[in-house]
Parts: structure tokens; sequence; C-alpha cells
């Protein structure tokens, strides 16, 4: 006869509470019992909060970082957009972490690897480089830099003036998922570097622009848009969006967690209720199923990073109007 670990019959079992607290014994909880946080629920929602990080207000910041903390101590020195949600320790989306990052003249960040997918996009930076297994390139300013998961990476400034980028990561699957590594560079420093300017891991920005330039008006959901997705990155879409001075879109949802680079231009964006007024440098999120408006001041070219290669890969995106 099959029993508790108490040894207790499940035979003598006589009403549904005694069931309950029997198999709990056996780690076991009924699916049918209600929850404070259900298993199920009718429409996709998100449990993060739409969010605006202003570059005018982290850049003063950096400036004051690379006066009191140095290489010694902070390899990178950047600073992580936390979305403002309760228990969460760096998550910026469910899936995505961002974070303003900085360098000054002279400095080199040694070569590590890691699980997650990683990329670069550079607001402000002349004379500053990245090494990517061994193939150094520049990292000026607009240009998007790729650092797939496992590959060995640096960067380091050859320049006269601070540089700034915004750095995004899957970090936060790879927690969920938990295939995480991390290593530092045994020797500190990648050896036998070869210059490579037209290095696949870098999308200049002249490329991004021609490339948005040629591209047709696009939907009314999201304008005129180039995808730069990696097939070395599936985890992240990276998709380039340009919009003329009085632009709006068509209210969507989407179920996709997008984070939000402001390149240039300025104009506002809703989501759900909040309402964000960005500028160059900008910072803002779109979390899954949030209703996105967008209206556009000044002629605008934001890059969009988001999990929707991964929900369309999982077969859970869906787009609507709103």
């Amino acid at each position: 006869m099959t029993t508790t670990s108490a040894g207790a019959p499940f035979g003598s079992i006589k009403d549904v509470d005694e069931l309950i607290r029997a198999i709990a014994a056996q780690h076991c909880t009924p699916g049918w019992v209600p929850r404070q946080n259900p298993l199920m629920w009718p429409s996709a929602k998100s449990t993060f909060q739409p969010a605006h990080w202003r570059f005018s207000d982290i850049r003063p910041a950096l400036v004051a970082a690379g006066r009191v903390i140095g290489t010694d101590l902070a390899e990178r020195r950047n600073f992580v957009l936390r979305n403002p949600i309760a228990r969460n320790d760096f998550a910026t989306t469910n899936t995505l972490v961002g974070a303003y990052q900085s360098i000054l003249p002279g400095e080199r960040a040694r070569s590590h690897r890691h699980s997650s997918h990683a990329l670069r996009i550079i607001l402000e930076a002349r004379g500053s480089y990245s090494i990517v297994n061994g193939r150094r390139h520049p990292m000026e300013t607009g240009d998007i830099v790729l650092t797939p998961g496992g590959c060995w990476h640096g960067h380091g400034h050859e320049g006269v003036e601070q540089a700034y980028w915004f750095d995004c990561l899957d970090l936060p699957l790879v927690h969920l998922l938990e295939p995480m590594t991390a290593q530092d560079h045994p020797e500190h420093w990648e050896a036998d570097v070869t210059d490579a300017p037209d290095s696949p891991m870098r999308i200049p920005q002249a490329t991004v622009i021609q490339r948005l330039t040629d591209a047709a008006e696009g939907d009314d959901f999201f304008g005129r848009t180039v995808d730069f997705s990696s097939p070395e990155m599936r985890t992240i879409t990276i998709k380039a969006h340009q919009w003329k001075s009085g632009w709006r879109n068509r209210p969507y949802r989407q179920h996709a967690n997008q984070i939000f680079v402001v390149l240039g231009g300025a104009g506002t964006t809703t989501v759900d209720d909040a309402r964000f007024d960005w500028n160059f440098g900008d910072v803002f999120v779109a979390p899954l199923a949030s209703r996105v408006t967008h209206h556009v001041q000044d002629d605008a070219m934001l890059v969009a990073l988001s999990d929707e290669g991964l929900m369309k890969y999982c077969g859970f995106h869906q787009l609507e109007a709103a």
C-alpha cells in the first residue's frame, strides 16, 4: 500500500484537506487549489514597469565615476538600469539588462567571456576600440558592437575625451535558464590581436544610417525599420528605427519586451499610462503586452533591443493594434 513519508496510508484519508497535507510530504502540490499567484491568467502581462532613464542625468554620474573609481576596482565602469519593481536586483526587463558604461582616455578593460550575449550602442566615443576573439575594431559614436556569448572580449580607449555607451545583455534570461559560465582571460588581455575594422562584430554608424535611408517607409506600428539582429545572438533582437518629425505610430501591443535607445532627435512615447519625453542618449522600456504610442518632435533615430526573436521561436509572439 502507498504511504506518506510519515507512514500514514493514503487509504485512510477521509477528506481533501487531509489529502493535501499528506501529499505535501511527498513534495507535491495539487493543481486545483487556488494560489496567490495563479498558474495561468487570461491575457499576457508583465510584472515589469515602463521606465525611463535620461542620459543627461546619468552622464554626470559617469563623469564622477571616472574621478572616484579606477579600472583596478571597476574594469567595467557602469551603472545598471534596474527596473523599479519590487524584489528586482538588476534586470531592466524580464529577459534583458541594460547599463550605461564609460571609459577614460588611456584605459583598458581586461578581456573576459560569459554565456550571456551582449552588445554595445556607442553614444559618444572617438578613439575607443573593442577586441572580440582577437580581432580589434573601432568603437565610434553611433556604432553597434556585438559580443556573442562565449567570445573573449575587452576594450580600450586611445582618444582624448571620456567615452560613453549603452550595454545590453540577456543576463536575466541566462539566470532563469541557468547555463551561466564566466571566466577572466588567463593572460588578462588577448595576445596576437589583429586589426579588423570591418569585423562582423561591428555595425558602423554609417552602415546603420545608409540602410535606414534605403529602407521602405515601414508599417503603421513601427515606421521605417531595419533589422540588424545577429544569428549568433538569437536571444536579442536589434532593430533600428528612423522616424520623421511629426510621425505618430498606430498604437500597438506585442508579446515582447523592448528597450529603446535614442541615438538622435526628440519625441514622446507613452507606455500604458507612463509618458516619456525623450532626447539623445535616453533609454526607455516598454514591457511585454504594454500599449505603446510614439510621437516624434524632431527627426529621430532609435535602436530597439528586445526578445522578439526569442518569443517568435517559442511561438509566443503576438502583435495587435491597441
